[in-house]
């Protein structure tokens, strides 16, 4: 059998070979989560104000505002799958027996 280690003992290799502890891995994740967050928004106001400028008649291209629409429609449906995906995953390990 192998030797059982505390979690907070435990370092994680990332990409490169560089470890890291749980701790800063964590960070990460909750860095990149954000990234990917704000670059949904972004793409949504970017949207908004597409639409917004074509509906006053300031902007006349409908074709790049429906690709931008387009766009922030498949980000955020990107975003609440891989939400779902997520919420499966926990659930599943929650349901294991330790």
């Amino acid at each position: 059998m192998g030797n059982l280690q505390s979690p907070s003992a435990v370092s994680l290799q990332q990409d490169g070979g560089k470890l890291s502890t749980p701790g800063e891995a964590q960070g990460q994740f909750a860095n990149s989560l954000k990234n990917a967050i704000d670059t949904l928004n972004n793409y949504q106001v970017e949207s908004d104000k597409k639409t917004q400028a074509l509906a006053n008649g300031e902007i006349d291209d409908l074709h790049d505002v429906m690709i931008t629409a387009q766009k922030a429609s498949i980000t955020l449906n990107t975003a609440v799958e891989m939400q779902r995906k997520a919420i499966d995953a926990y659930n599943e390990v929650m349901r294991m027996q330790v």
